[in-house]
């Protein structure tokens, strides 16, 4: 995964100059009249027939990308490398997708990258009505398809790229809805149609697509939280009574699996909020529960302690826990942005690293220092190592995690240690070669 200067502590956030938005205006091109705000770093888009409904395009940059439902017209364009998803619906709608996906994106939570939303595109042809007849059309939201992600559909069936794990696949949807709750977003929406996923570490992570139907709050009521669980589980369960009638061999009762994920969702939130008393000479339990959260990847801001008869009482309320909690160490130390537990593996081959620098050295070395040489000398010395034609079949920080895994077992076969050299040379020859390509885009 490439540095991200843009989401290390101490840089600008969304809001400020560096990320500032980009108006293009009132632009008037190849007959059309419409305005654009742009996130910088993307391309402008102008070469696209922003005059004609989006379901009406017939243009080269149209490509065909595995996808799940939705209530919108969808499409998808390619700019060199990059896919892009555009999304037509009401201006009111996009204007306020737009900025939530963003300020989703500024508090470390997974979502779809947002590009660009166009807007007061005046009227124009819409495809199957009366010859020459025109309507208005809507806004459309642009945003960054997911590479190396797959929709619900294919990432449930046996033998896709991710493996078919539907119990991971439910791990990674708590996950997801319990980090949104945790800084105050409302889904109003939560389904597996909403939410893409990919391989994180071995697991899944599961990525936000539509906040159409969201809210950000400072803080959820239990009432909001439990609104939105309903909501959940009752969409998960037609989800998968719909893929069964598709005749979809998933494995899963619709109904035991929507009780599943509200027992799962219940249990991690009481993990993150559950209170602990503790006498006078255990103190120490304050760092441990601290700790206990950060192994579940949340960071924490702030803790309260009650005294009570016979000890005290520490007590976290979810305002104060933020997610991605080695995302954001991990980016400081690096500036690598990888996925939550993508980032857990790399700090501990990062501490690993840093110990065997400090054996060969009188004095100590510190974090920083050794996070600068382990960038250098082992992650981007592994992922220059694989051959350029393999490169794509592996986001950067996914395949760092299975050499690791591939040195492991090569070591316990071998009965020593194994260097990585030869564990990249091994995992290229045995293991890449015969990966599964991730989807790719075809021409529309």
């Amino acid at each position: 995964m490439a540095r991200d200067p843009e989401r290390v502590p101490g840089h600008h956030s969304l809001w400020a100059v560096d990320r500032e938005l980009e108006a293009l205006g009132r632009t008037s091109g190849r007959g059309a009249t419409f305005q654009m705000m742009r996130r910088v770093g993307h391309p402008d888009f102008l070469d696209l027939p922003w005059q004609l409904a989006l379901e009406s395009w017939r243009h080269d940059r149209l490509v065909d990308v595995p996808r799940g439902i939705s209530r919108h017209v969808v499409r998808f364009v390619r700019y060199g490398e990059a896919i892009y998803a555009l999304k037509e619906l009401p201006t009111r709608l996009a204007e306020r997708e737009y900025r939530l996906l963003a300020e989703l994106d500024r508090l470390l939570i997974p979502v779809v990258e947002v590009a660009a939303l166009v807007t007061g595109r005046g009227t124009g042809r819409v495809a199957g009505g009366p010859r020459g007849a025109r309507s208005e059309l809507e806004a459309v939201l642009i945003t960054r398809h997911l590479g190396f992600s797959l929709p619900y559909r294919r990432a449930l069936q046996t033998g896709s790229e991710l493996g078919g794990s539907a119990d991971r696949l439910l791990d990674a949807l708590v996950n997801l809805l319990v980090r949104l709750h945790v800084v105050g977003f409302f889904w109003g929406d939560c389904s597996l149609s909403n939410t893409l996923f990919r391989l994180d570490a071995g697991d899944l992570a599961a990525y936000v697509v539509d906040t159409e139907t969201g809210e950000l709050h400072p803080q959820l009521s239990d009432g909001q939280r439990s609104h939105d669980l309903v909501v959940a589980g009752e969409n998960l369960a037609g989800e998968l009574l719909d893929l069964s009638a598709e005749g979809v061999d998933h494995g899963l009762d619709p109904l035991a699996t929507a009780e599943e994920m509200e027992r799962r969702y219940r249990r991690l939130w009481g993990e993150l909020t559950q209170e602990v008393s503790f006498a006078p000479d255990q103190r120490y339990r304050v760092e441990e529960r601290v700790r206990q959260l950060n192994a579940l990847g949340f960071a924490v801001e702030e803790v309260e302690v009650l005294a009570e008869e016979g000890g005290y009482r520490l007590r976290l309320n979810p305002r104060v826990v933020d997610p991605g909690y080695h995302v954001r160490t991990l980016q400081a130390l690096t500036g690598l942005a990888v996925q939550e537990n993508q980032a857990r593996r790399l700090l501990d081959d990062l501490a690993r690293y840093r110990t065997e620098l400090e054996r060969g050295s009188a004095a100590g070395i510190s974090e920083s220092a050794a996070a600068r040489r382990w960038l250098t000398e082992v992650f981007e010395r592994t992922v220059a190592a694989v051959p350029r034609r393999l490169r794509g079949r592996l986001e950067p920080a996914e395949l760092f995690h299975q050499v690791l895994d591939h040195r492991w077992y090569l070591s316990e076969a071998a009965g020593h240690d194994v260097g990585l050299d030869d564990t990249v040379a091994s995992f290229v020859a045995t293991v890449l070669s015969g990966e599964t390509r991730p989807p790719g885009p075809a021409a529309s």
